[in-house]
Formats: C-alpha cells, structure tokens, sequence
C-alpha cells in the first residue's frame, strides 16, 4: 500500500502527515521499530520506521542525518511519537523531510506501536484475502472463456473484461494488433526488437509486464500488460501468464490474418511489381513458400473479388478487410492451399487447382462460401472472377489478365452472375476485337432464315435457341429458364433445326450459332451505352 493509505487504517489514521506530502505515494512494504541509532544499514526499500526519539532526543541534528540516509535507501517513511522526549518536533526537520519529499508522520500518542503495526497488519491481510479472491474469480472466469470462446473480433475485448488489465498484443513483426492501453503505438514499440523472454519492465511510459505468446514452440507475438497498481504486479503475474497462453491458442486460429497483415501487404506490393515485370515470377513462388502456402508450386487458379462501382472509401476499406477475412476463415475453403491479399479495389487469390477435379470445382466452393456470408451484406457489393487453370507461375500474369478482362466482357454481354468464370466467356475475349460491321453481318448471315419469320414467331424462337446456347444443350435447364414444358422446348428445337439447316449434334453448326448470340449481345450493349 501507500504511505497515503496506511494513513487511511486505524489507528494509524489518528496520527498525521507532517511534512513530505509530495512522497505520500512511496510504496510501504513493511513497518520497523527503530531502537538503534545504526539500523539504516539494515533498511529495505519501502520499509516504514517507527520511534519515540529517544536515541537523538538531545541531538535533533541527527534525525535530518537520519532522514537522509532513509530517503537514500528509499524507505517509505519515518514516523515519531510525541510525548514522552519530543513535545514537537522541530522545524530544521520538516524543512528538510519537505526538501527531500520524505513522508513524516506524527504517531499518535495514545496507541502503542504494536497497535498501530498490528492495524496495518489486519488491513493488509484483507486486502490480500479479497485480492487473492478477485484472482482466483478472475482466473476461473478466464478458464470458462478459453473453453467456450467463439473465433470473433470480440475476443480481445472480452479477455480484458475478465482480467481488468490494460493489455495490448504486439506481432511477431512488430504490428500493434490491439491496444486497450493509454499509449500509442510508437511508447508501444520502444526498443523492438525484443528479446523472447518474459519481464518486468519500467519505462517512460509506465511499469509493465512484457509476456511473449507462443504457439507450438515458435513466438508469434508479445502481450504488454499495464497493471493499475504495481503493487499487484507479483499476485497476478501467474493470471498474466495463463492470459498470454490462452492469447498464443485463439490467435493462431482466430487472428493469424492480423498477424500476418504484413506479411500479406508484402504480397500485395510484390505482387504490382511483377504485374509491371519489375520481379520475377519465382520471387512470389519463394514468397508464398515463405509464408507457409503451396499455392503455385503446382498447377493454379486465380480468383479476382472486385468491390463494385458506388461504394464509399470508408466502406470499401471495410469490406475489403471483411472480404478477406472470410475468405481467409471460411470453412469451404478449409485444407485448401490458397493466399489472398488486398490489391487494389478488391481481393485477389491464389488457389492450388491440383486437387480440383473439374473446372468447375472452385467456382462451387466460392458460391458455398458465398452462401455463408449473404446476411453479412457483403455479397451485394461483390463480384468475383475465375481465371482459367495455369500449369506455371510465370503464367500468374496472364491469370490475372483474365480475370480483369472476364469483369469487362461480363459486364458487355450482360452476365448477371456473382461468379464469372473466364473460361465461359473466352470466346468473346478471343473476338472481342471484331469489328462492329462483321460482327453484324456473321451473326444475320448465319440466323438469316429465322429472322425473315414474322416478328413474334422470330423473336420466341431466337429466345429459345439463345437459352438453349446457354445452358449448354441442356433441354431441361433451357424449359426452366424459359418456363415452358420440356417437350415445348424439344418442339421448338426440332423446328429451328429444320428452318436454319443445323445439327445441334456436329460441334461446328453449335460454334457457329454460339458466335452469332455473342456477337449479338455484344452488339446489343454496345447499342447501349451509345
């Protein structure tokens, strides 16, 4: 306790504070009787001396001597009872206890010191029996946590609810990830690099406890308590420790995106620097390596999530931190070797497509995980796109050229999906260059009979084949989309077939018919956005 609160327990309390009001705040550790002129020699640090005076009762000039070797041995303060050789005590004395800010207390007369040790005493002992209960309450409540506790944002903030200690949590690469603490991130930081050692520190910016956290025998970061009091830096240290342990457990499951954020901001600037060929493409291979992740050791996809047009700074900045961590914690994409990193307006991926059976298998995965975060609000400000499968890693810039070009090309013919896949629109990357005049004459030359039927009959038709085009051949899928009877469709089929000459069966008469309906949406947005 305090000079300050000793001051507070009876009967001490009867007594007064004479001089050295500044030192109030000296720590007292333990209380000594003094009956010997030499006892300084055997004074601790923040040890409180009782006297009657009676060893420099005919020489005042020696208790200023007496004061001065106690404040050297930082002793919490000198405390004198009047009565029996002092009637007061002189002033030479105050003087010199106010010059030193060394607390001097008048002991009151009618108590002996016994009394007033032994109300100290008491106090202290209960403190200590409601401290060490307010622990044990704590580290229970901490326990319970630990078992039950979900992988949310919250985390942090319901720790420091239950240990009542300002705490902040440092990564391994020297980033602040929280900070519940009265100091910015520069105090923080003072002397990074750290040794991985757990310590007791004083500092400019208070005394704290410095705690590595560890997972699986590797340092992934530091916790940085602020206890209120120093006093209870010894009684909470074990409760300190089991925070840190219980902080290493969540955050290498819950956080490892914050602890990895420079890591993968890294990614994202290297990533620029080869898409502007400033690095090589064996440089990101070492890098993602580097950071655990197989993703282009193998044959890969690409995955570009692009936040759309309207969306304000401050929102974008959200989401795509929002993005990112659901893709980073989604449990579809769980045993998936994958990278993602914040590049420009969006998310960009890196998938290892050596386990993905079919072409379609990732654009699944990413509608599933889609599915899991629609009541989120984030799917409507979202649009993705899938690069078709790379074998090499210097084929990562051409992955990336597809997916920004399935962005454009979707938005041309009119695709409304989330999902793109570049691979379903690579024809129209391959002839978008066509020009306008062409286009038109292809599609009408090949279409030509079925435009000359009367309008509406033309127009149902061309519908139903378009659908049919589509969905890929499929004749249940095009009754769906057109909500008609399958045998309807059949019927309709059947009849174009007969009125264009064409055999859906021969891949080429398909080709053809595909070339025409995307030259015509081409044409369509084109018409438009004029």
């Amino acid at each position: 306790m305090t000079v300050e609160q000793a001051l507070l327990i009876y009967p001490l309390s009867e007594g007064r504070l004479i001089a050295g009001k500044a030192g109030a705040s000296r720590i007292v550790k333990s209380v000594n009787v003094m009956d010997a002129p030499d006892i300084t020699e055997w004074i601790k640090a923040g040890e409180m001396l009782f006297t009657t005076a009676y060893i420099m009762k005919d020489q005042p000039d020696e208790l200023i001597e007496l004061l001065q070797k106690l404040d050297s041995r930082k002793a919490a303060g000198l405390g004198i009872k009047l009565g029996r050789f002092w009637s007061s005590i002189p002033e030479s004395i105050i003087e010199e206890a106010n010059r030193l800010d060394f607390p001097l207390i008048e002991l009151p007369y009618q108590f002996t010191f016994s009394d007033q040790m032994n109300g100290l005493f008491l106090d202290e002992l209960e403190r200590s029996t409601h401290s060490l209960q307010r622990l044990l309450d704590k580290q229970k409540r901490l326990m319970k946590f630990a078992l039950k506790a979900k992988s949310d944002t919250t985390f942090f903030d319901r720790v420091l609810d239950i240990i009542e200690t300002p705490f902040a949590v440092i990564s391994s690469r020297g980033h602040v990830v929280y900070n519940a603490t009265a100091y910015a991130e520069a105090q923080l930081l003072k002397g990074w690099p750290w040794r991985e050692e757990g310590k007791w520190i004083w500092a400019e910016q208070g005394g704290h406890s410095r705690i590595p956290i560890e997972h699986k025998g590797e340092c992934i970061g530091f916790a940085i308590f602020y206890p209120s009091e120093v006093a209870q830096v010894k009684e909470e240290e074990g409760l300190l420790y089991q925070t840190a342990e219980i902080l290493a457990y969540h955050l290498s499951y819950i956080y490892q995106d914050v602890l990895q954020k420079s890591l993968n901001k890294d990614m994202g600037d290297l990533f620029v620097r080869y898409l502007n060929r400033n690095v090589e493409a064996g440089i990101l291979v070492d890098y993602t390596e580097e950071l655990g992740v197989l993703a282009l050791r193998g044959s890969f996809q690409c995955v570009r999530t692009k936040i759309l047009p309207g969306t304000g700074v401050v929102q974008q900045k959200a989401l795509l931190k929002e993005i990112r961590q659901e893709f980073e914690y989604n449990t579809v994409f769980r045993g998936t070797q994958v990278i993602h990193f914040i590049l420009e307006d969006g998310v960009f991926s890196i998938f290892c497509a050596d386990e993905f059976v079919n072409p379609g298998m990732l654009a699944d995965l990413l509608k599933r995980s889609l599915a899991c975060v629609v009541n989120k609000g984030i799917v409507q400000h979202i649009r993705l796109a899938i690069s078709n499968k790379k074998l090499k890693p210097d084929m990562l810039r051409q992955a990336y050229t597809e997916c920004t070009e399935a962005f454009g090309l979707a938005e041309r013919l009119g695709v409304g999906e989330k999902i793109v896949q570049f691979g379903d629109i690579e024809l129209a990357y391959l002839f978008k260059h066509v020009p306008d005049d062409e286009m038109k004459v292809y599609s009408n030359e090949v279409l030509a009979e079925l435009l000359a039927k009367e309008p509406d009959y033309a127009r149902d038709m061309l519908r139903t084949l378009e659908a049919f085009i589509e969905h890929d051949g499929q004749m249940n899928e095009t009754a769906k989309h057109l909500f008609i009877h399958r045998n309807t469709a059949t019927y309709r089929m059947e009849k174009i077939g007969e009125i264009l000459g064409v055999d859906f069966k021969k891949v080429d008469d398909l080709l053809r018919l595909k070339l025409a309906f995307m030259f015509r949406k081409l044409l369509r947005e084109k018409e438009t956005v004029d």
